[in-house]
């Protein structure tokens, strides 16, 4: 029998102890700088490093001059700097390109369908069919780049270079929109007027201390590619100019088609798209919300943007824009968060700031440009000068290449018979016998005059920094008279703007609001009531409040565990009396075993402005004015209604003072006027003493109808604290039906 082999045993592998702070440190925080420096966030020449490593692409291929070539030729030539998917690279191209609309100056002209900005649905075609070259602004972009402006650096396989930065002639970075979403950090920039921001770079070149504000009234708000309105908020847009974060608020652009009773919607905020708004608009018809609407259609064709809304006939545009605005995307913003990378590092920075590292960016742009084209002015002096001594006799020069034995020893031999270097007499070594004449060397010695004129023009520049920034605001103003367009987005004040108010929608009509003890509403319009006014209540319920008001009346509510919670009639849908109502509690989301024990109905425009009177089971009571229940938003709920160190017996709403009946557990009571009750500015005010109780006792009940208690005018008080005065067993009967 064979012998069964053995299994080795499993090997384990090593567990290594380590901080959680080092494995971080060692794993999460280079991936995390990656995506920040290398991926999601814009440098200060306005580019992602794809962007730039397809721009740079292109530009090697030399398509600011050539025709248009296919999409695919330069997704994959940028494969040798960007090792991407191609898909990922031609979106990125595509979002560059004249035909998407993303920017104000697109930097590809482009052929063939790319898809749009404003559009999550429509595709650009395959990148086989699509064609691309530069646009004419890149000249712009590149101005530089080949005489040393920026450094550059080893693409990923060491094959070829790649630049760091972009020499941009204009501050491209808030020029072109750019959004990122990074590690722990995010960048959001939106784009503003070419013309507007070489102006306002210009005013800060010549003063550097130019203040936010005077910056604001030169680069006047954010400018759009998809046009729209932003309504203009000066301090909102100065937060966002110092400090590069902030929100702008825009509205779609649109007009109304008389002849086919339509709103034609032309222009949208650039932070939304056609899909969005036509779901929205879709849910709201469905909801009932635009009955003013028969249809709706996406009519985008080669012309450009258009939404078509239908009306029903004798519906007012402007009311219907204004509601749509305020229901839908037609009104977004754009959410501000200027977080650029300078030398590496990134930073949140406002108009001026970004600005200023522009100008310092380019500055050293321009040295190291003009240090380069010195270098090859001194370079081409120097050449000339050696050629300018063979002008004294070219028949030695030419008999000294004659007489040379060895091709090795000409350049010697010139040296030699010349005295110039070898630099120098390698470039007359080069020259062609027939170039070797008078006229020749005549016409090129001339030069020497000019290069020394040149060189010291550009000695003289490099010396003085404010020379560069004459250089820079010639460049500006060239840019500007080039490619400098008018405004987009148009600037729009909040005071002209209609504003939806939800209540022009509600329907008016008179209604009556019943609520019953057991926590039961009720809507009911006078229309039904004609009907049948008998109300259907639970087994032992009873109506507690009855309020004849209007369906565009406001509802106050307090309850018993100190809250308060507001509502409007017309959230409640209308029923029949003969309908048992809807629990009051479930609707308004009250705490278990929370109920109400008083109900006001009010006007917005008429809102309550007398006081709130509260009764507690320890004979206390307080009067605060109703103003202290208003809130600045619409808060549907508000805690520390009134003081809780008493249980709360009765609230009345006192628009007038009137007599209240207090009875206590004694069977004893008091009748005094509201007017007696002191008046207290703070909600959880405990209140004074009203009623003396003795042995334990408490407030049983407060009656504004005492109607039921003949004996109660037995009980009238003129001052409190007051002792009770015994009501008779009739009424203490009736008080005990009332009780249970």
């Amino acid at each position: 029998m064979p012998k069964k082999k053995s299994t080795p045993p499993a090997q384990t592998a090593e567990i290594i102890e380590q901080p959680i702070t080092e494995t971080i440190i060692q794993n999460y925080m280079p991936y995390t700088m990656s995506v920040i420096v290398s991926r999601a966030i814009p440098a200060i020449d306005g580019f992602k490093p794809s962007h730039r490593k397809l721009l740079y692409t292109m530009y090697k291929m030399g398509l600011l001059t050539k025709p248009r070539v296919k999409s695919a030729t330069v997704v994959g030539e940028t494969l040798r700097l960007n090792p991407h998917s191609n898909d990922s690279v031609y979106q990125t191209l595509s979002r560059l390109t004249r035909a998407y609309e993303a920017l104000l100056h697109p930097f590809i002209d482009s052929k063939g369908s790319f898809g749009k900005h404003y559009s999550s649905d429509m595709d650009c075609a395959a990148m086989r069919y699509t064609e691309v070259k530069l646009d004419k602004i890149c000249e712009e972009v590149f101005r530089g780049i080949d005489r040393n402006a920026v450094d550059f650096v080893d693409n990923y396989d060491n094959t070829t270079v790649e630049p760091t930065l972009l020499p941009t002639a204009f501050p491209n970075v808030l020029v072109s929109p750019n959004i990122g979403v990074a590690v722990g950090m995010a960048s959001s920039i939106c784009s503003f007027n070419l013309a507007e921001v070489c102006d306002g770079t210009i005013a800060l070149l010549k003063n550097p201390n130019l203040t936010t504000e005077a910056m604001l009234d030169i680069i006047k708000a954010p400018d759009f590619s998809t046009g729209a309105a932003i309504i203009y908020d000066k301090e909102k847009l100065l937060e966002i100019y110092e400090t590069g974060s902030g929100s702008v608020r825009m509205r779609s652009k649109w007009k109304y088609d008389k002849k086919n009773n339509c709103i034609e919607v032309v222009e949208i905020p650039y932070s939304t798209t056609i899909e969005l708004i036509i779901k929205r608009i879709a849910a709201l018809v469905k909801e009932g919300k635009l009955k003013e609407i028969t249809d709706f259609r996406d009519e985008i064709d080669i012309s450009g943007f258009r939404l078509t809304i239908d009306l029903r006939r004798d519906t007012d545009p402007e009311k219907l824009m204004a509601k749509l605005h305020k229901l839908t995307p037609l009104e977004a913003t754009f959410d501000c968060n200027f977080n650029i990378l300078v030398d590496g590092v990134p930073r949140q920075m406002g108009i001026v700031e970004v600005l200023r590292e522009w100008i310092r960016f380019r500055i050293e742009c321009l040295r190291r440009e003009f240090t380069f084209e010195l270098d090859e002015k001194r370079e081409k002096l120097h050449l000339l000068l050696g050629l300018s001594k063979i002008l004294l006799d070219i028949d030695l020069a030419i008999r000294i290449i004659r007489d040379t034995k060895t091709d090795r020893e000409v350049v010697p031999n010139l040296m030699k018979g010349f005295g110039i270097d070898k630099q120098q007499a390698e470039f007359v070594a080069e020259i062609r016998l027939r170039n070797l004449n008078r006229e020749y060397i005549l016409n090129r010695t001339r030069e020497i005059e000019t290069l020394q004129k040149e060189i010291g023009e550009l000695e003289s520049i490099l010396a003085s920094e404010q020379k560069i920034k004459q250089v820079i605001i010639a460049q500006l103003r060239e840019v500007k008279e080039k490619y400098g367009k008018p405004r987009r987005t148009q600037l729009i004040s909040p005071d002209d703007i209609v504003e939806y108010d939800e209540e022009d929608d509600v329907e008016d009509y008179g209604a009556r609001v019943v609520l019953t003890r057991e926590g039961y509403f009720k809507k009911v319009t006078f229309a039904s009531l004609r009907g049948n006014d008998e109300h259907k209540l639970k087994e032992g319920d009873e109506i507690f409040i009855e309020i004849d008001t209007t369906n565009t009346a406001e509802l106050i509510f307090f309850s018993d565990k100190a809250q308060v919670y507001k509502a409007k009639v017309s959230d409640f849908e209308p029923v029949k009396a003969s309908a048992l109502g809807e629990y009051l509690p479930a609707r308004l989301e009250m705490d278990e075993g929370e109920r109400a024990i008083a109900m006001q109905a009010y006007y917005k425009e008429k809102p309550l402005d007398k006081n709130w009177v509260f009764i507690f089971e320890n004979g206390k009571g307080v009067r605060v004015p109703a103003s202290a229940y208003e809130t600045k938003s619409n808060r549907r709920k508000l805690t520390g209604a009134y003081s809780d160190a008493s249980p709360i017996v009765a609230v009345f709403y006192e628009d007038e003072p009137f007599d209240l009946l207090l009875i206590s557990s004694q069977n004893k009571g008091i009748l005094i006027n509201t007017s007696l009750i002191p008046e207290k500015v703070t909600r959880t005010a405990a209140g004074v003493q009203l009623f003396t109780l003795r042995g334990g006792h408490t407030i049983t009940a407060a009656l504004r109808d005492y109607s039921e208690f003949p004996s109660a005018v037995r009980c009238r008080k003129h001052k409190v604290p007051a002792t009770g005065i015994a009501i008779t067993e009739f009424d203490a009967e009736k008080q005990q039906l009332k009780l249970t």
